[in-house]
Parts: C-alpha cells; structure tokens; sequence
C-alpha cells in the first residue's frame, strides 16, 4: 500500500468516529424534542456541525474508494456505514483491521516470508 492510499484510509477512519457520533446526537435531541420538550432545539447548532462531519466522511470515502479500488460491494458498504446509526464506529474498526493486516503483510514480505 503506497503512502496516498494509507493516507486516505485513515482520513477515512478519522471522521467515521465524529461523523457517527454527530448522528446519534442529532438524533437524541431530535427525539428528546418531540417527545419530551418542544422548547428544546438543538438541530440548528447540531445539524450544521452534522452536515459538515457528512460531507467531509463522503469526500474522504471517495478518495479511499478510488485509492484503493475497492470493488462496487465495499465501496457502498463503507457509504451504508455513514447513513446507518452508529455506522461510523463500524466503519473505523473495520478500516483500522484493514490497517493493521496491511502493516503484518509488509513486515512478512519484508522478511520473506511465503505467502505474504
């Protein structure tokens, strides 16, 4: 993996965590504000914040998806995880896997080992 692909993975796994917790705050207030207490809004502060995490988790996916050529099935996976709550977290654990398995495969080719 050259050093552009990793970068754009782990820009990738950098906002997933945000982004996903924007999400479920947003949600919380507006569920909190229609349930609970009507005077309480807080989606003019959050939604924008919300708004701005999404984009940025969008364009770094677009770079990562086209780094990395994921095939069509992964690509939509990781964007599935943006819109999905809590998708966010899945998404940063599943990227730093891929991470590490990447480390432990350049540290066997380096060693020659077979397979690798």
């Amino acid at each position: 993996m050259d050093l552009k692909t990793a970068s754009a993975l782990r820009r990738l796994r950098l906002i997933s965590v945000p982004e996903g917790i924007s999400w479920i705050v947003l949600a919380v207030c507006t569920i909190i504000k229609y349930t609970v207490a009507e005077d309480f809004d807080a989606a003019p502060v959050l939604g924008p914040i919300h708004g701005v995490l999404f984009v940025l988790y969008v364009l770094f996916w677009l770079d990562a998806w086209n780094r990395t050529k994921w095939d069509g099935k992964t690509g939509a996976l990781y964007f599935a995880y943006s819109v999905i709550p809590g998708g966010g977290f899945i998404a940063e654990r599943k990227l730093r896997r891929e991470a590490e398995d990447a480390v432990i495969a350049a540290r066997a080719r380096k060693e020659g080992v077979v397979g690798a």
